[in-house]
Formats: C-alpha cells, structure tokens, sequence
C-alpha cells in the first residue's frame, strides 16, 4: 500500500501535473484522484512532444492502467469534463466521478462575472467560488452530481464513491496518489487572504476532499518551481521580489524569451525570484517526505533537457542542495524543462554529491 500526495508549494503552476504524471508512471500507480475545480489547468509536455493540458482529470491517465477519479469535494463543470474524457478515449473502467461532486452551472459563471471576480482578484471565472458558496449555503437549488442524470445522461454511468473506492484500494494494498490543486500560498486560510483561491490547498485539504484518513499517507510531495509565478494583475495579489521575464531570460541565458501563461485565461503571468520564507512556510504546515523542483533551466539554459545529475551546472546543484537543507527533505524529482523527459528521479542520479540522505522525510 502507497499514498502519494502532491501538493504546489507557491501559487500554483509549479508543474504538479508534471510530476503527478511522472509518479504515475514511475510508481505504477493504481489509483489518482484529482481535487479542485476546473479554474486551474495541469500541463506537461509528453514524450511525443505533445502539449497535455487537463482542467478536470487528473494527469495520471498517462498510465493506461491507472483509474482516474473525482472526489466529492471537488466540483465538475459537465461540458469541460465530458470533452476530457472523449478527448483522451476514456471509458468508466478509467474514469470514476464522485456522486457527491457539486456541479458548476452557468449561474455561477454569471455571478462570478457581476461581482467582478475578474478585476478584483483576477478570478479565471469559471464559476467555481460562486459554486462553492452556493454549495455552503446549502439551498434546495444545489445541485450534486447524482442529481443531473436528467440533464447530463452521460454522467450517471460514471458514479461512484470515490473515498470507498480510495479506501479499500488502500485495504487491498493498491497505490493511490492524490494531485492536489494550486498552490500552498493560495490556500483560502493563507496570510494572503483575501487574494488567494476559494478553497484549502495543502495536503491536508485534499486529505478531507477524497475522504481518507492522514494515518495512511505514505508519501507528501511538494512541487516547487526556481521562480515561482503567480496570474496577471496585481490584483491577484502579492508576489515577493518580482522580476520580469526579459530579466530572467538574460540571467539565464536563454536565446529566445521565456514567458509563460495561464491555461485558462491565456493572460501572461508575473515571475519572482524563490521565496525561502514561503517555501519553509509550506514545508511547515504540509510536512514532506520527498521535494520536487522545477525550473533548473531557468537558473541556467544549459540545464535544458539535462538527464542526469552531472550534467547540470554548479549552479543548480547549489539550488538543490540548498533546497534539500532548509526544507529537510530531499528533492526526489529534478525538472530541467517542461518535458516528462525533463525529470531527472534524484535517486537514480546524485549518487556522490548530496550530504542529505535520500529521502529524509521528515522536518
């Protein structure tokens, strides 16, 4: 039995899909459950160079054999659901959504956009905070997934209960990894209230939205980026020591410009250098076992691609063995670009180099 828990250590973006994708693989996953709503995408690039972006499943399907599920304290836009499972040819032998799902509808949208979400906190507006607010309220209009069979047919073939299912996979000694959703210093409960997302983002959240019990973990992973990001606007909320990406470009020695933007709303995001304080924030409140960290080519170009520990540059070694001794646990999964290719497992690579030993574990 194995409980893999990945949770993004900033404001999300750190490339959790990434890294949930390669465990999956890795790992051999049996079970991974995606929390959250449909207002933040998980992106990589496959191997065939292919970019996947997905908004509700979760990026575990990278693995044929592992079955995808929806915990009940998720919430489901039907549409964007239903074209991620016809996209990737998923059936309900892969596919498992919790009855207990609360289902966006357009009213939600709508009221996202009457109240400004967008200028305010730079909301994606997908309906998702005006959903879990009608869903706390508790009116007799709220709808589950179990109660839009009517409406969506499709869907009933797909329910089931994802915490029974979480739970006596772990019974039977199955592998289970739940892919946590934003990041750390986005938590509605973060210092950073009320610029922050609508819902809990540690590992102990998405704990509470499968419906498992803490004593079962096995493994926390927090994802952490060299240059956290956070959405356009300031608006959305702070961002410590900012910088611009012509400014990152230069220092890293990239030749052509690095930018990134948002999967949902497509809005160029706002780039930083790493926050220390965050970061031990995070590791305090989520207690890792295993790190990971991506964008060592962004700390120098020539670590692009990199596949093993001695080709990176002194530079990115530092970072990480920093990284290993003020968190206290030991960076698992090396990302040198956006690639699943560009994850070099730490294990299999820093044989000589590290005075932490693999997989520390604790704080």
């Amino acid at each position: 039995m194995s409980l893999w828990v990945v949770v993004g250590g900033q404001y999300g973006s750190e490339g959790k899909g990434k890294i949930s994708a390669f465990i999956a693989k890795q790992e051999d996953i049996d079970i991974c459950v995606r929390c959250g709503g449909p207002n933040s995408g998980h992106s990589f690039v496959d191997e065939h160079g292919d970019t996947r972006v997905l908004r509700q499943l979760s990026t575990g399907f990278v693995n044929a054999r592992t079955r995808l599920l929806i915990p009940a304290g998720a919430l489901i836009d039907p549409a964007i659901l239903k074209q991620e499972i016809e996209t990737l040819g998923l059936s309900t032998t892969n596919v498992g959504i919790d009855r207990k799902c609360f289902v966006i509808e357009d009213r939600d949208r709508d009221e996202e956009r009457s109240l400004h979400l967008n200028d305010r906190l730079s909301s994606t507006l997908c309906g998702v905070g005006a959903a879990q607010a009608r869903r706390v309220l508790r009116g007799e209009d709220a709808k589950l997934a179990r109660d839009v069979a009517d409406i969506h047919p499709w869907l009933s073939r797909y329910l089931t209960d994802v915490s029974d299912e979480v739970n006596s996979g772990l019974d039977r000694d199955k592998k289970v990894l739940i892919e946590g959703t934003q990041g750390f210093g986005l938590s509605v409960y973060s210092e950073h209230y009320p610029k922050t997302t609508s819902r809990d983002t540690t590992a102990a959240g998405f704990l509470s939205e499968v419906g498992v019990s803490p004593r079962l973990v096995t493994e926390i992973v927090v994802v952490f980026r060299t240059f956290p990001i956070r959405v356009a606007g300031q608006q959305a909320g702070p961002l410590k020591d900012e910088i611009s990406w012509q400014q990152l470009q230069r220092e890293s020695g990239y030749l052509e410009p690095v930018e990134e933007w948002t999967t949902v709303t497509r809005k160029l995001r706002r780039v930083a250098r790493f926050d220390w304080e965050l970061a031990q924030h995070c590791a305090q409140v989520n207690r890792p076992t295993r790190l990971a960290i991506n964008g060592l080519d962004y700390l120098d170009a020539s670590n692009r691609g990199a596949r093993t520990w001695n080709q990176l540059t002194t530079k990115a070694k530092t970072f990480v063995d920093r990284l290993n001794l003020e968190i206290g646990a030991t960076c698992s999964f090396l990302g040198t670009g956006p690639s699943l290719n560009g994850i070099i497992p730490y294990q299999a690579s820093k044989q000589s180099h590290s005075h932490v030993p693999v997989l520390s574990g604790t704080i």
